[in-house]
């Protein structure tokens, strides 16, 4: 393939037209071929370049797209990139990969068996305070992790009227922040023994679940995770607590922000963390501000790009995201026992 990969987004409300368009447009090896949308007036926009087309199977059926990308409701994403990879298309999805986890391994052997790439878009791997962990673990500045604490908060008391905050498959908090938090802990620990998870509708109104606690179990630590939106003082992100020293992190990656305003992707001051986490010996209790790499979104598509045309690695191949979904599955299955689910 001598050519730009040539995408076709689906669905632009909040990821496709903050997350997907925005990166798609900024990657040297790939183009927003079309978008497929209602909001014909509104694509053509953002993005004039790009065509808009009126159907899914408008997409599937278009020699000229090489990749099919996946940012509509949940509930659809399954069904969705079974029919793009059925198409030969390959398949970026947006998290969650799927509804449960059977869906997810469906998808992974059928990728498998047609020989084409199949990713899921776990973003936060580049937020600049996972890169910034990751490094400190590497190195090996705190010791062993025995307890790491990852919250995930806002401060939302009014229920919205949107899916996501509705009661259909697929909607609240655990399939919607949940994907994030969990990718995180499984890409810096592995899979767990077990998961304790208490789910919960916190808001007057509410019909989806607001508030996810999980508790992961590990030989040798204890991984909990945290996402609500009943909390005011939303800033606590990471305690990571070793046998040498801690790590204590606030505020959000600035990734979002930034795309939310209209940045382009890459430019200068990208991703900067302009709230370092810091580092507290437990010797000395000194405490220090660790200043780690920028977030880095694009090379997430980057990746992409390089996995289509050159064979490269894929930056989330399927078999993480299936990993993914089974352990929010056992939080499903756990809040609705109010037991441990073993894995």
């Amino acid at each position: 393939m001598t050519h730009p990969v040539r995408a076709a987004l689906v669905g632009f409300g909040y990821a496709g037209r903050t997350f997907h368009a925005p990166l798609i447009a900024a990657c040297p090896d790939l183009r927003l071929e079309a978008v497929v949308s209602r909001q014909a007036e509104a694509v053509t926009e953002a993005w004039p370049d790009a065509r808009t087309l009126s159907s899914f199977e408008a997409a599937l059926a278009d020699p000229a797209i090489d990749l099919i990308v996946l940012a509509t409701p949940n509930d659809l994403h399954a069904a969705q990139a079974e029919a793009a990879l059925n198409a030969g298309k390959a398949v970026v999805v947006d998290k969650p990969f799927t509804l449960t986890a059977a869906e997810a391994r469906r998808l992974a052997a059928l990728a498998e068996e047609r020989g084409l790439l199949l990713s899921v878009f776990h973003n936060r791997r580049w937020d600049a305070d996972f890169l910034t962990l990751q490094a400190l673990i590497a190195e090996d500045r705190l010791g062993s992790v025995v307890r790491f604490e990852s919250s995930f908060n806002r401060w939302r008391p009014e229920v919205r009227d949107r899916w996501r905050e509705g009661d259909g498959p697929g909607a609240g908090i655990w399939y919607d922040l949940g994907p994030h938090l969990i990718d995180q802990a499984l890409c810096l620990f592995g899979r767990p023994l077990g998961v304790t998870c208490d789910l919960a509708v916190m808001r007057p109104g509410g019909k989806a679940t607001d508030y996810a606690h999980a508790v992961l179990r590990y030989a040798d630590k204890r991984v909990i995770l945290h996402a609500d939106m009943v909390t005011p003082a939303a800033d606590v992100r990471f305690a990571v607590h070793g046998a040498l020293a801690s790590w204590l992190k606030d505020g959000l990656d600035a990734q979002e922000d930034q795309l939310k305003s209209g940045l382009t992707p890459g430019v200068a001051g990208w991703g900067v963390d302009p709230r370092p986490g810091v580092v507290v010996d437990g010797a000395t209790g000194l405490q220090e501000a660790r200043v780690g790499p920028p977030g880095d979104y694009p090379a997430y598509y980057a990746a992409i790009a390089r996995a289509i045309r050159d064979g490269a690695p894929n930056p989330v191949p399927p078999h993480e995201a299936v990993a993914v979904m089974e352990v929010l599955e056992a939080g499903l299955l756990s809040a609705g026992r109010r037991a441990e689910i073993l894995l």
